[in-house]
């Protein structure tokens, strides 16, 4: 794709935009969990990019760090959502129950 191209697109696009207001307590965490997993992912993919994916205890202990972060993130959506930690873990497993039993724990989409 050349230049022009990607400039007719930029403009194209903003067609489609508009602003949206985010003036809600659910962003801030929403946006830090995003952050945080993405930190996660960034470290698994470097410990299989330069180390063959041999986990070793210091990238195990960056992990749990992370991780926490991840936990704190999801708590606080949580809490803004009226949701308990049980209770999301809980319709988790039950989801997760049912898709085993129906042989479609693999594949694709929210409704499977």
């Amino acid at each position: 794709m050349n230049v022009d191209s990607l400039n007719a697109y930029q403009i194209a696009s903003r067609k489609t935009w508009s602003r949206i207001q985010t003036d809600h307590a659910i962003v801030y965490p929403t946006l830090g969990l995003t952050n945080e997993a993405g930190e996660v992912a960034g470290k698994i993919k470097k410990i299989f990019r330069d180390r063959d994916g041999v986990i070793s205890d210091a990238d195990r202990d960056a992990l749990k760090y992370e991780l926490g972060d991840v936990l704190w993130y999801l708590a606080q959506i949580c809490t803004e959502l009226d949701l308990t930690l049980e209770d999301v873990a809980s319709a988790n497993l039950t989801k997760l129950s049912d898709r085993l039993e129906r042989n479609s724990i693999r594949g694709d989409g929210d409704n499977r």
